[in-house]
């Protein structure tokens, strides 16, 4: 979500004319899912619907607005339908329905709003009018409304849901638009190189980073936007400190500090997903001094040395942030199917 938002609050402080497409339904195979989105300004565009020629088309109907007076409705919101295989020659073969929404000067308090709670890792909902004038909303987890008016909508608005349109009491409809917080976090421990070249390569993966190191100059200057830095000297504070089932890497400078976080993550009943960098032999070692100290076996069988995945061989840093990240997208994909086939929904009264 990041790149969408970030372009926006960007476009809105260079007073830069800009245009929003959402993907607000997918009828059959389409590129992208429902609540894809990509910012289009006179020049260029930040994000992405899915390439090829529907985004193409869409890029062309944003800037025609953008070409208008904002005086004009049609300059200001559209909705297309978009038939893929007749239309538009992609092998997809769906129909894709797409918001168009004109960023307006005054949206800056409104799109801040957002990403300050997408930054803090709270849900938002935006409520977008499609039909008629009626203003944005933006509402919490609470169903609080944090800018705009809330609408009547004739139903509850199902949390749980993907983007997705629905009507009001006068026939009215309207974008529901789930803007949630990454659902995984890594607790990072470690900013030498393998540390700095993962934290590279999650820049743009939908997931949230505490990166952690008592050596604060070891940090860059800037970090992407989905990660917090957390210099200190008791790094395993950090260890609790941090949600229940977060997921943790430890790859530090000193195999001491690797065994104490180790040690601290493993005793922690509700940690997720746990890898230590290093070789069979290291995890060999670290077994028998955690056993030695009190930590169950099926708790130390949890703990995945050497981390990556398998079949990659390669000790650049660059080579091994690959191959950890790609190992932790099909553990935080695992996470997210077993989480959508829990029955609980969560509704706004």
């Amino acid at each position: 979500m990041s790149n969408w938002l970030s372009a926006i609050n960007a476009s809105l402080s260079e007073a830069m004319p800009a245009v929003l497409v959402t993907v607000a339904v997918v009828e059959g195979s389409g590129p992208r899912e429902p609540g894809a989105k990509m910012l289009v300004t006179r020049d260029g565009q930040s994000d992405t619907i899915g390439g090829g020629h529907l985004e193409m088309r869409a890029c062309e109907i944003a800037r025609e607005m953008l070409a208008l007076p904002v005086t004009v409705p049609a300059a200001v919101r559209r909705v297309g339908r978009f038939a893929l295989g007749p239309s538009l020659g992609q092998c997809c073969g769906g129909v894709v329905h797409l918001s168009f929404e004109r960023i307006m000067p005054d949206d800056a308090t409104y799109y801040a709003m957002l990403e300050k709670h997408w930054s803090d890792r709270q849900d938002c909902w935006r409520l977008i009018p499609l039909d008629g004038v009626a203003s944005n909303a933006l509402i919490d987890d609470a169903g609080n409304c944090l800018a705009g008016l809330m609408p009547a909508l004739p139903v509850e608005i199902d949390q749980e849901r993907p983007c997705h349109v629905m009507k009001d009491g006068a026939g009215h409809r309207w974008l529901i638009d789930p803007c949630l917080a990454y659902r995984p976090h890594l607790v990072l421990f470690g900013a030498g190189h393998v540390g700095a070249a993962i934290v590279r390569s999650l820049a743009d993966m939908p997931c949230h980073v505490t990166w952690v190191d008592e050596r604060e100059d070891m940090f860059p200057a800037v970090v992407p936007a989905n990660v917090r830095i957390e210099a200190t000297d008791m790094p395993e504070a950090v260890v609790d400190e941090v949600p229940s089932g977060s997921t943790y890497l430890v790859l530090t400078h000193s195999h001491a500090l690797d065994q104490r976080l180790s040690e601290a993550i493993l005793r922690r009943s509700d940690a997720g997903w746990f890898g230590l960098i290093g070789s069979k032999t290291k995890r060999m070692q670290f077994e028998h001094r955690l056993r030695d100290r009190g930590i169950p076996q099926e708790r130390i069988a949890g703990m995945v040395c050497p981390i990556g995945v398998p079949g990659i061989t390669g000790k650049q840093p660059a080579v091994i942030a690959a191959s950890v990240c790609a190992q932790l997208l099909q553990v935080w994909e695992a996470e997210e199917c077993a989480q959508q086939a829990l029955p609980e929904r969560r509704l706004f009264a």
